[in-house]
């Protein structure tokens, strides 16, 4: 699985693809796993390139292939984060209904967890049902950080 280093406005953040498809975005304290192959392909390049234009404020839809490996639930799930619109927010439960499983808040909660191409598939995107800023893999403050560029 090839994968690529960026140094970016929130830190150094690696991408990684299979076959011309982002499959998962690392942050600076995550866990890599052992078969990868650092080297910059022109997916990458395009993904890095997408998310700084992103993080500056001036891309707010990224036009990326993506493939997130996961149960079909957590597929179902992902795929309706990314049809929440940019500097807007949706709770687990207004996620679970939306994908006709409205006792299922918790178990979106976990996809959201799972998610392994955060900010391209934007699960800082979803809230507590209360408003607040419930867990996220790069921590609370980034999560505020995003939402706060994308409601600037």
């Amino acid at each position: 699985m090839p994968i690529y280093f960026y140094e970016t406005d929130i830190g150094k953040i690696g991408i990684a693809e299979n076959n011309e498809k982002i499959t998962n975005l690392y942050f600076a304290n995550d866990k890599l796993p052992k078969d990868i192959k650092i080297c910059e392909t022109p997916i990458l390049k395009e993904a890095s390139h997408q998310l700084k234009s992103y993080l500056a404020g001036e891309l707010k839809e990224f036009s990326l292939a993506l493939a997130p490996i996961g149960t079909d639930f957590m597929k179902q799930v992902w795929a309706s984060l990314c049809e929440i619109p940019y500097g807007k927010t949706a709770t687990y439960k207004e996620i679970a209904v939306k994908i006709s499983s409205p006792k299922a808040a918790r178990a979106v909660g976990l996809a959201n967890n799972r998610n392994p191409i955060p900010i391209f598939i934007p699960c800082h995107r979803v809230i507590g049902s209360d408003g607040s800023l419930t867990g996220y893999r790069g921590g609370h403050e980034l999560k505020k950080e995003l939402l706060d560029l994308e409601n600037r």
